[in-house]
C-alpha cells in the first residue's frame, strides 16, 4: 500500500491504474490519490475548519476552497464542530476527519489503513456508510485486520501472510469454498494440545471460559462435533493454517 501511495520503492513488478503506471509517473498518481493511513499527525490545537483549509491550501486547491472545504466537513458529519480543536476529537472524529482530508481534490483512488481500528461500534457503523458511499464512485483500497471490515465493505478481497497472497477474490466465493467444512466442539483446556495433534484445528476461542476448536474437515470429524455457519475469520485461519489452501482457491 506503501508503494502505490509512492511513499516507498518496490523491489521489483509494476503498478497500473488503468493507463498510467504509478512507479513512473508519481506525481500524476499524487494528484489523484486520497491517502488515509493507519495514524496520522494533526496539530492538536488547531480547528478541523482551518487544519482541513491548510491541507487544501498544500494540495493546490484555490478556486472555491472554502466551499470544498466547507462540503466536506459536511459530508463527515464533522460541520457542528468545525470549529473545535482537534486535539480534542474522539478517535471516530479523527478518523472521519481524516477521510476529509483524503477526499481533497476529488481522488480517483483512495487508500485506507486499518480504518476502523479503536473504534466504537457506533462510530464503526458511521464509517462503514461513509466509506460505502466513497466506494461507489472512486476505487478504494482497505487494509484491515477486522472481518467485519471486509464482509461490510469489501467486493473484492485478498489474504495475505508473510509477503504471500493466500487467496485472492469476492468475500462471498471465500465463504463458499468452506461452507460446511468448518465443525465445532468444546475441548477441556488441558486436551486442547493433544487435540491439534490429531486434528485440523483452525482456531480456538474461550466460550464462557472453555475452548471451542474449529476444525476444518469435509465431513464430521467424529462424535461431539456440530457444524458451523462459517464466516471470514474461519477463512482466514483456514488459509493462514494452509488447510486444503489449493481446492479452496481453486
Amino acid at each position: 500500500m506503501r508503494t502505490i501511495a509512492t511513499l516507498q520503492e518496490p523491489d521489483s513488478g509494476s503498478i497500473l491504474l488503468g493507463d498510467l503506471d504509478v512507479l513512473k509517473d508519481k506525481l500524476e498518481l499524487r494528484k489523484i490519490l486520497g491517502y488515509l493511513p493507519q495514524e496520522f499527525g494533526v496539530y492538536p490545537k488547531v480547528s478541523a475548519y482551518d487544519m482541513l483549509d491548510h491541507i487544501a491550501i498544500l494540495k493546490g486547491i484555490d478556486k472555491q476552497r472554502k466551499v470544498v472545504v466547507e462540503d466536506l466537513l459536511k459530508r463527515v458529519n464533522l460541520w457542528d464542530v468545525r470549529k473545535k480543536a482537534l486535539g480534542g476529537f474522539s478517535g471516530g472524529m479523527k478518523q472521519r476527519f481524516g477521510i476529509a482530508q483524503a477526499l481533497l481534490g476529488d481522488p480517483k483512488l483512495i487508500i485506507v489503513d486499518e480504518p476502523t481500528a479503536g473504534l466504537d461500534p457506533g462510530e464503526r457503523n458511521r464509517f462503514y456508510n461513509l466509506l460505502s458511499e466513497i466506494g461507489e464512485q472512486v476505487i478504494v483500497i482497505l487494509s484491515t485486520h477486522i472481518v467485519e471490515d471486509v464482509k461490510e465493505l469489501c467486493s473484492q478481497m485478498a489474504i495475505i501472510d508473510k509477503g504471500r497472497v493466500l487467496y485472492s477474490g469476492s468475500p462471498e466465493n471465500a465463504l463458499q469454498a468452506v461452507e460446511g467444512k468448518i465443525w465445532k466442539k468444546q475441548v477441556p483446556k488441558q486436551e486442547v494440545p493433544e487435540f491439534s495433534d490429531t486434528h485440523p484445528v483452525i482456531s480456538t476461542r474461550m466460550v464462557a471460559g472453555k475452548p471451542m476448536v474449529h476444525v476444518f474437515s469435509n465431513t464430521s470429524p467424529g462424535s461431539g462435533f456440530d457444524p458451523v455457519q462459517a464466516d471470514l475469520e474461519d477463512v482466514f485461519f483456514t488459509h493462514i493454517k494452509g488447510f486444503q489452501t489449493s481446492t479452496l482457491l481453486s
